[in-house]
């Protein structure tokens, strides 16, 4: 299913709109995947698609919704890499 990135984004993005940001981004571009609030705090996400939607949805959470703060975007080890990610995206609660 094309370009893939599975992310967990820390700062200040709870509470403030950041998982219907990122849904709606995705969804603009056509794309698979979920995006869920954690425990710890931080957002997870996980997409795929076509590589320059993946890459303007890289550009969109590093810049997140108003009111939010991204300190960092760390990389996940995804040991699912084929898995079917479901489609259109969601947010996962």
């Amino acid at each position: 299913m094309g370009t893939r990135i599975h992310v967990r984004i820390v700062g200040q993005v709870q509470r403030v709109g950041f998982r219907w940001y990122v849904r709606e981004h995705a969804r603009r571009c056509d794309l698979a995947g979920w995006v869920r609030n954690n425990a710890d705090g931080s957002v997870e996400l996980h997409a795929a698609g076509d590589e320059e939607c993946v890459e303007r949805l890289r550009r969109a959470i590093a810049k997140g919704p108003d009111g939010a703060r991204v300190d960092e975007i760390i990389h996940v080890e995804s040991e699912a890499v084929d898995a079917e990610l479901p489609h259109p995206f969601q947010m996962i609660r």
